[in-house]
């Protein structure tokens, strides 16, 4: 038994996917990304996309992408009709002000944007909430002495703050860290997960906790996919089968001017599992990148002689003239890092480049038929405005994790509705 979600803040559909993989129905997504919103509308809703589930798009909302603050002021009357409709309300707000993999900056106007979302819950009341961040929003903020000096007394994290409204909105709010490995994901990528439930709906539960089954309901999801309960998947597990080395290169697809690899068949159950039906037909997203002599001499040296899934060491970063602190040439035996959105922050663990959005794709749990759209990538001013295919891999919410986290709704939207019904 499961039920009706919104997915504000969407991207690319990763966290939309998993729900819907997981026997909730979309209604809709808010994303003011185009070129995110290009591959959410393609996969999620348009019928030339191979995702087995759709969104049940209301006909009074726009197909486009749209602003939250603008879809909320234009659209209130139309949201005020679906309460009492709406079982959960989900999001991923931006999170790069949160980052600790980034500049954290208390004052990052994208920190805001959880205002949003409250005003959302207030106007809809669903039974349940779902927001999905990086760790950092629960890690406070060092305060600013003055002259500019770090001061160690730390000020609140901002999760307080968001748990704080929705507690005043009338909500018993739950939280807890998930790795992304925990849930089959080649990635440690550990991810702050708060689920919100209305207090009305918890009135004869003392000391209710909806992650208190978490190592089962765990354990048998690994065993769904039929991925292992105590071993991690590694990268080498993850991508193995889009390594150029044997490989014919060919015109790659949706690039003119660049090359990909000649795609033959998954060799992992991993690989199986995100391959699908394709049977051996090649996803989309395999550009090469067009390294200069001098860079591929760089990274083949620096995958050669530097440590394996562990940043440079300020040694190794003046010895190559590297800049950027965030350089990891990835281990082929291990979890990923966390990605970012730069594809210069990681190598391939075996081939002198940067990896591909597929490559991305696969070690977030994202299937092969799952296409993005849009350009790869984008530098300068742009980074802050537009999400390329780069970005819209590396930001999503990865479908298994989202997948998990539906199911534990449904178990728990079937327990509250039986008690109450």
């Amino acid at each position: 038994m499961s039920g009706k979600f919104i997915d504000l803040f969407a991207g690319g559909g990763g966290l939309s996917l998993g729900l819907m993989l997981a026997g909730w129905n979309g209604l809709f997504a808010v994303e003011q990304d185009s070129l995110a919103f290009g591959t959410l509308k393609f996969n999620l809703l348009e019928d030339e996309g191979l995702c087995p589930h759709k969104y049940n798009w209301p006909s009074w909302l726009e197909k486009s992408p749209i602003e939250i603050s603008h879809f909320i002021e234009k659209h209130g009357k139309d949201l005020a009709r679906l309460k009492g409709q709406l079982d959960l309300l989900a999001g991923g707000p931006p999170c790069q002000g949160f980052s600790l993999a980034g500049r954290r900056k208390s004052n990052d106007p994208r920190n805001r944007l959880f205002k949003h979302y409250v005003e959302l819950v207030e106007l809809l009341r669903p039974p349940f909430l779902l927001l999905e961040n990086v760790k950092g929003i629960s890690v406070a903020f060092r305060k600013k002495a003055k002259g500019g000096t770090r001061n160690k007394r730390a000020g609140k994290p901002f999760s307080e703050h968001i748990k704080k409204n929705l507690q005043d909105a009338g909500y018993q709010v739950f939280t807890r860290l998930i790795r992304a490995m925990e849930v089959g994901i080649p990635q440690f990528r550990p991810r702050y997960i708060m689920l919100a439930i209305r207090r009305d709906l918890l009135k004869s539960h003392r000391n209710f906790d909806p992650f208190h089954d978490f190592n089962r309901r765990r354990k048998a999801f690994l065993e769904t996919k039929r991925l292992p309960l105590k071993r991690a998947i590694t990268v080498r597990q993850a991508i193995s089968d889009l390594e150029t080395k044997g490989k014919k290169l060919v015109c790659c697809v949706d690039a003119a001017g660049s090359k990909q690899v000649e795609y033959s068949h998954p060799r992992t159950n991993y690989q199986r599992l995100l391959h699908g039906e394709l049977n051996g037909t090649a996803p989309n997203s395999l550009r090469l990148a067009n390294h200069r002599d001098k860079t591929t001499k760089r990274f083949r040296q620096i995958i050669s002689t530097c440590r394996h899934g562990i940043q440079l060491c300020e040694k190794d970063r003046k010895r190559f003239g590297l800049k950027k602190h965030c350089t990891v040439p990835l281990d082929a035996d291990q979890p990923s890092h966390t990605l970012t959105t730069l594809p210069d922050d990681f190598l391939h663990y075996s081939e002198p480049r940067i990896l591909t959005v597929r490559e991305y794709a696969r070690l977030q749990s994202f299937p092969d038929w799952y296409e993005f759209k849009g350009k790869y990538a984008t530098g300068g001013d742009k980074r802050l405005r537009e999400c390329p295919r780069y970005t819209q891999a590396g930001n999503a919410v990865p479908p298994f994790l989202a997948e998990f986290v539906g199911l534990l709704l449904t178990d728990l939207n079937r327990k509250l509705r039986q008690e109450t019904a």
